[in-house]
């Protein structure tokens, strides 16, 4: 499976992830949904640009770890194109010192997890969001990452809303 991502910087924020990195965690998303190869945009951004992205789309007046924004389109192509991830740097490095998890496994998270969001999941409904959890969590494994909803406390969302 082969994951094709176009990364853009946009914040200073010096701990991001290395391209390659990305390009595996999205891959393993591919080949647990038998997806030859795709193509998507993860742009890395600040607070005030993830805060003014969450307004503009979701009418959350305040900064978010992952954004998704999916492909919408009937044209036939060579690649599949799934969309866009806009992943807020410091939201994901916070969170991960909040939760106690090593950042590399948050980011790692965050990437399967918008990139299901691209392939149509979501966790609106508690149906939903078993099937995604569970996906992620397979996923992970892979990787030899923790279940990352064990670490997250019971009086706090794992996702800012």
């Amino acid at each position: 499976m082969n994951a094709l991502i176009d990364l853009q910087r946009a914040t200073e924020y010096a701990h991001i992830p290395s391209l390659e990195s990305m390009s595996q965690w999205v891959a393993a998303v591919l080949k647990q949904q038998e997806i030859p190869q795709a193509e998507l945009t993860v742009r890395v951004v600040d607070e005030a640009e993830s805060q003014s992205l969450n307004a503009t789309y979701r009418q959350k007046d305040k900064p978010t770890n992952v954004l998704s924004f999916a492909m919408d389109t009937d044209v036939p192509l060579e690649v599949r194109l799934l969309g866009d991830l806009v992943i807020c740097a410091p939201v994901v490095a916070q969170e991960a010192e909040q939760q106690g998890k090593p950042l590399a496994h948050h980011w790692a998270h965050m990437l399967i997890h918008g990139t299901l969001h691209l392939l149509g999941y979501d966790h609106i409904t508690d149906t939903e969001a078993e099937e995604m959890e569970e996906l992620e969590r397979r996923i992970l494994r892979e990787f030899s990452i923790p279940d990352p909803y064990l670490a997250v406390s019971h009086n706090e969302p794992l996702y800012k809303e």
